[in-house]
């Protein structure tokens, strides 16, 4: 009864694990892909950070790698209560964090609307607290914005997309938009791990429907 309370609620604080005051492992330096840094508390000027939730975060990382503009991915955990937590304590669902990827981007070639509109067109928004076959808190949509500007185009792009998810048949966004919340960087076996196994899982219940441009 509380696994299956843990996989369809947001744990409150009250019962969330506790984790712990650090990070327990290392991480590689670079990005295995991009030849960025992977830890990129440190922008390069003119750089913005995007954070995304949209299902399992192998195959989501993969897909954002890919655009142009994007300089630096990771995956992580955000959104939740447990500070510092591991991969395990994440999938119990006692954690409340979504699986996210972090994504570093240089403006001048990539618009944060077009990341938006990427996001929305590779996962099905509609969901919950699950995507395809993936069930659980962790694996909930979620747009985690780092200015007002960034919220009101979030917003935006949302606005335009909604119905058009209604006239094919699907139900209300669940997408959680909220301000940037402390983002944990995932194991170092998590990142870029579609390029460690190029024929691992991917998991992505896109809906196929296009997002109008604005």
């Amino acid at each position: 009864m509380l696994f299956n309370k843990f996989k369809n609620e947001i744990v409150d604080a009250e019962h969330a694990l506790p984790g712990r005051t650090s990070r327990t492992f290392q991480l590689a330096e670079r990005h295995r892909v991009l030849d960025a840094p992977l830890v990129t508390d440190e922008v390069p000027d003119g750089f913005e950070v995007a954070l995304f939730g949209l299902g399992c975060f192998w195959g989501a990382e993969e897909i954002l790698w890919q655009i142009d503009g994007v300089w630096s991915t990771s995956v992580g955990y955000a959104g939740g209560t447990t500070p510092n937590p591991d991969y395990e304590e994440v999938c119990s669902g006692r954690t409340g964090h979504t699986e996210a990827v972090r994504v570093v981007f240089d403006p001048t070639k990539v618009s944060y609307a077009d990341l938006v509109v990427a996001f929305y067109e590779v996962h099905d928004p509609t969901q919950g607290m699950r995507q395809g076959n993936d069930v659980g808190t962790q694996y909930r949509s979620a747009i985690y914005t780092f200015s007002d500007e960034q919220a009101k185009v979030a917003a935006e792009v949302t606005a335009r997309y909604q119905p058009e998810l209604t006239k094919r048949g699907y139900g209300a966004i669940t997408t959680e938009i909220k301000p940037a919340p402390t983002y944990y960087y995932a194991e170092d076996y998590h990142q870029q791990y579609l390029i460690k196994v190029p024929h691992g899982y991917r998991c992505h219940s896109a809906t196929g429907i296009k997002v109008p441009r604005g």
